[in-house]
């Protein structure tokens, strides 16, 4: 009998139909876990301290040499980044740079995911949280090809857009013979949005009312930055960073996240939203700068359901009609000096 032909688990009996370990992770994993580390090692032609090393950049758990927790797919998955290694001529720590983003990833995509299943289970379809947790094992086996896929495809298409990008950002080096010895530092539009009194509105929520509150924010803010043409960079519980290839689009970008409904979901919650046009350095999945600094100094000052950007920011948007632009009191800022923000909003023709 399959585990939806079951209905709900009984709470007295959590455990009933839960594959065994062995069996799940051989499933999962394509295969029996048969190998130590010494022994892929002599297989790989490299010292076992690279498949340690490779291991912990994953971010799983350390193994002791004796342990046979190896498979034939983490043999070929490091003898495939060895052979890139070798093709590419990459410094050994640019791969584990690649594994650790990898692994960094995939722990949290796999915990989205898996609390995402949890939360069905648990709110439409019955199960108390242990045992969804139970169920979700037991359906994992018919789950998981299914997301691996959707990753795949995401993955493409994520590379594609990124590559797209570059190639108009960067065509006139080609064309013109530029040597790329320039800066490494890329001039980005950059911005947060953040969610006005988060404490406070959140202090006397449940758990699970406090997840669908984040989620509307972050689905939301998503949608409108994707929408607009710009990038999430990442979600700080009530915040997030954005970044833009253009001032232009990073103004529509800030004005839309303060004014779409879909960033407050149900609970009509406004946000605050900076903006500031100037080069950041991307590592990490991240961005670094004082442009970036300044973006989050200025989201603090921001008043709530406005956009505030910098003086140099104000000025390449001054000649844009669809922009009107207001100069805002100077501030002190520890750390920064004074600033001088300037309000943005939409110009209105009547």
């Amino acid at each position: 009998m399959s585990s939806e032909d079951r209905g709900p688990a009984r709470v007295d009996d959590p455990t009933a139909g839960v594959l065994e370990d062995h069996l799940l992770d051989d499933h999962l994993l394509g295969g029996p876990a048969a190998r130590t580390a010494p022994e892929v090692a002599a297989e790989l032609g490299t010292g076992v301290e690279f498949v340690h090393e490779s291991w912990r950049a994953l971010g799983l758990s350390a193994v002791d040499d004796d342990e046979r927790i190896f498979t034939d797919d983490d043999v070929r998955a490091l003898r495939e980044i060895l052979q890139l290694a070798d093709d590419q001529r990459l410094d050994p720590s640019t791969v584990t740079t690649l594994l650790r983003s990898t692994g960094h990833t995939m722990d949290r995509l796999v915990l989205w995911q898996a609390e995402a299943l949890v939360g069905d289970l648990v709110e439409r379809q019955g199960f108390d949280p242990v045992a969804a947790r139970l169920e979700l094992l037991d359906r994992l086996p018919g789950i998981a090809p299914v997301l691996e896929r959707q990753l795949t495809h995401a993955w493409r298409r994520q590379l594609a857009a990124y590559a797209g990008r570059y190639a108009v950002e960067f065509s006139h080096a080609r064309e013109q013979g530029v040597s790329g010895q320039g800066e490494l530092r890329l001039a980005r539009a950059v911005g947060f949005a953040d969610i006005v009194d988060f404490t406070k509105r959140t202090a006397g929520f449940e758990s699970i009312e406090l997840a669908h509150f984040v989620q509307d924010f972050e689905s939301g803010a998503r949608d409108v930055i994707s929408a607009a043409g710009a990038r999430v960079v990442k979600t700080i519980g009530d915040a997030v960073l954005y970044v833009a290839d253009d001032v232009a689009t990073g103004a529509e970008v800030a004005l839309g996240l303060a004014e779409a409904p879909a960033t407050r979901g149900e609970h009509g919650v406004p946000v605050r939203v900076s903006l500031v046009w100037g080069r950041v350095l991307a590592r990490f999945g991240d961005v670094f700068g004082p442009s970036v600094n300044l973006a989050a100094r200025l989201v603090d000052i921001a008043d709530p359901g406005s956009v505030l950007v910098d003086r140099d920011t104000a000025g390449l948007l001054a000649d844009d009609a669809r922009f009107a632009l207001t100069a805002r009191p100077g501030v002190e800022v520890q750390g920064l000096g004074m600033i001088e923000p300037v309000q943005l909003q939409r110009a209105y023709r009547g």
